[in-house]
């Protein structure tokens, strides 16, 4: 039975989430499967993935053949690698020590890169919250004095009214005054 290492895929419409699975390379995409062995999220930056490394080490090591997007996944965790290193390991180029402490040095190094990416990421999403709050407040800023011009224009044209109206007002008390006068 030829075993493939691949994607099955999950979620809704628009949003995959996907299983790796071990299943026989005759079987629908999302159909029976032998194990699965991790889950890949690429939804999320970066991509979320989580596998059982020694169950996808043994079935690679007995001849499980894995997609393209999977082989890129596995070579990601290192699973690969770890195989390559046991195949040196059992032509005797090297112990199996010596294997242990290449893959852990893979690891920190691959840690590192992640960290240093996750990280740039966040200081990029924190520059541009700042970047949107300040072109907020300089909207708000513009919009708080065309709204005291507006107030200022409107109280001048009241006052300018009020002006006009109070010397007729004035000037009326005093002509009914003398036509008063007269009618007495």
């Amino acid at each position: 039975m030829a075993t493939k290492i691949r994607l099955q895929r999950r979620g809704r419409k628009g949003y995959p989430f996907y299983h790796i699975v071990v299943a026989d390379s005759r079987a629908p995409r999302d159909g029976k499967f032998i194990e699965k062995v991790g889950t890949y999220n690429p939804n999320t930056d970066p991509a979320t993935i989580s596998l059982n490394f020694d169950r996808a080490l043994y079935w690679l090591q007995i001849g499980a053949q894995p997609t393209d997007t999977t082989r890129n996944i596995l070579s990601e965790q290192g699973v690969l690698l770890m195989k390559h290193l046991l195949g040196g390991v059992k032509k005797g180029a090297f112990t199996e020590a010596d294997a242990e402490k290449k893959f852990e040095a893979w690891k920190a190094e691959k840690e590192k890169g992640t960290q240093a990416l996750i990280s740039k990421n966040q200081t990029k999403a924190q520059a541009d919250a700042k970047a949107r709050m300040d072109a907020e407040k300089a909207a708000n800023k513009a919009k708080a004095e065309a709204v005291a011009q507006k107030k200022a224009e409107e109280n001048a044209a009241k006052a300018e009214a009020e002006a006009e109206v109070a010397p007729a007002e004035e000037a009326a008390p005093e002509a009914e005054a003398p036509a008063a006068e007269s009618a007495e």
